[in-house]
């Protein structure tokens, strides 16, 4: 299978540690070219009508767009340790902690660099709004107190096993590094458990 993704996006990064995770590695990545606008091309969105990276392209031609969709798929069709949880309970609450790291974090930390900063350039940032990114920040940062609250009783988001929800919040708070949205000092759960996330293999650590 193929992975399209442009590398040091915070998304690209989430699929990367999934695969990592379950050991696969039958996996052709394809560097899509985002500033020069290869994903709003007619032949990209012919297969990702979403224009976004990554996507996942299968052997019989299945495209999959949505990190949470690619990450189900991965893992469901590798073996090892299950992202998503081996019960209807796990499952629930893996899909709930991912939803609230992605929209409070990750997206919101995309909504700040898009709309309050010069984010990929006037090419690509066409249609920005600072009022509103600057209100994303702020929920980033709430987001980060909430997550440090959950993580001062446990061990991982989801419980006591890394999940997607892992991925997912120590990805955005890769993008919040880079977009200059810093942890404060005060959040001491989710700075040691970044320091745990990034010492797992799947991160090179």
């Amino acid at each position: 299978m193929k992975v399209f993704e442009t590398p040091g996006f915070p998304n690209p990064l989430r699929i990367r540690m999934a695969l990592a995770e379950k050991g696969a590695e039958d996996v052709e990545f394809v560097e899509v070219d985002v500033m020069a606008g290869e994903h709003r091309s007619e032949a990209f969105r012919a297969k990702n009508p979403d224009a976004t990276v990554p996507y996942l392209e299968l052997e019989g031609g299945t495209c999959i767009s949505q990190c949470t969709a690619i990450i189900e798929y991965i893992d469901g069709a590798y073996p090892g340790p299950s992202l998503i949880g081996d019960d209807a309970e796990q499952r629930a609450v893996t899909q709930m902690m991912n939803r609230r790291a992605e929209a409070g974090l990750l997206d919101a930390v995309g909504a700040y660099f898009h709309h309050a900063t010069p984010g990929l350039g006037p090419d690509l940032e066409t249609h920005q709004n600072e009022a509103w990114g600057l209100r994303q920040r702020d929920v980033a940062v709430r987001t980060m107190r909430y997550l440090d609250e959950v993580l001062a009783d446990s061990t991982f988001l989801a419980g006591d096993a890394f999940s997607m929800a892992d991925i997912t919040a120590y990805a955005g708070l890769v993008f919040a590094d880079f977009a200059k949205v810093g942890i404060p000092s005060d959040l001491t759960a989710l700075l040691a458990w970044r320091g745990r996330v990034a010492a797992r293999p799947s991160v090179g650590g």
